[in-house]
């Protein structure tokens, strides 16, 4: 790693800089992604699936919902509207996101 253009330091060319949070583009910003977002989802009432990590289910009492993570997309279905709001709410106040109400592909 080089020092980046604008901040070259010419009196310590050996010296680079330590990233604080992860870069788009960088191995291993898919997985740093991941982690924070299911670290997140957690603390909202998620858990992710057995068999698909990639699925977070929420469960409790009558209420279910269903959040599915590709990549940066997530497909959401609930069993009330106002769950899918409240938890697109809790979504949107921790992540900036695009609300596509409906599912056209995916």
């Amino acid at each position: 790693m080089y020092q980046p253009l604008g901040f070259r330091d010419p009196d310590r060319l050996d010296h680079v800089c330590k990233l604080r949070k992860s870069l788009y583009g960088l191995k291993q910003a898919p997985r740093t992604w991941y982690k924070r977002f299911a670290d997140y989802a957690s603390t909202i009432g998620f858990t992710h699936s057995k068999s698909d990590y990639s699925l977070f289910i929420y469960k409790q009492d009558r209420d279910m919902a269903y959040l599915l993570l590709y990549v940066d997309d997530i497909v959401l279905t609930a069993s009330s509207e106002s769950l899918r709001w409240s938890i697109m709410s809790l979504l949107s106040a921790e992540f900036v996101m695009k609300t596509w109400v409906s599912l056209v592909i995916f």
